[in-house]
């Protein structure tokens, strides 16, 4: 089975994006940096599971508000002067290709299902 490019996007962001986290600033690291992986990993393994389900539309909708929690800890990074502001215009464009992703499969689905 080929691999869907929106999880092939999720994966290359995990690798872009954790060792930039794991560099914070200890108080920073283990208040938002790992809440930020955690959601990383989970946004992965949703997708995943989403691309075997019988359902998937119930199962992509809600990674849409995880995306947005994504890019609402972000912004805090960049706000919070713990990121560059070209790191955070890469990740940025990252989460929304996803984004942009995710609106298309879940658009699909639901005209598969009409």
């Amino acid at each position: 089975m080929q691999e869907l490019p929106i999880i092939q996007k999720t994966y290359d962001l995990i690798l872009w994006y954790v060792p930039i986290l794991n560099k914070l600033p200890k108080d920073h690291k283990f208040a938002i940096g790992d809440r930020i992986i955690k959601g990383l990993y989970d946004l992965l393994e949703q997708l995943i599971i989403a691309r075997y389900a019988k359902d998937k539309l119930g199962l992509l909708e809600p990674i849409n508000a995880r995306l947005d929690i994504l890019r609402y800890q972000t912004r805090l990074l960049l706000n919070l002067s713990l990121m560059a502001n070209n790191r955070y215009e890469y990740v940025s464009k990252q989460i929304n290709e996803i984004g942009k992703d995710l609106g298309s499969w879940i658009k699909q689905q639901k005209n598969k299902d009409k």
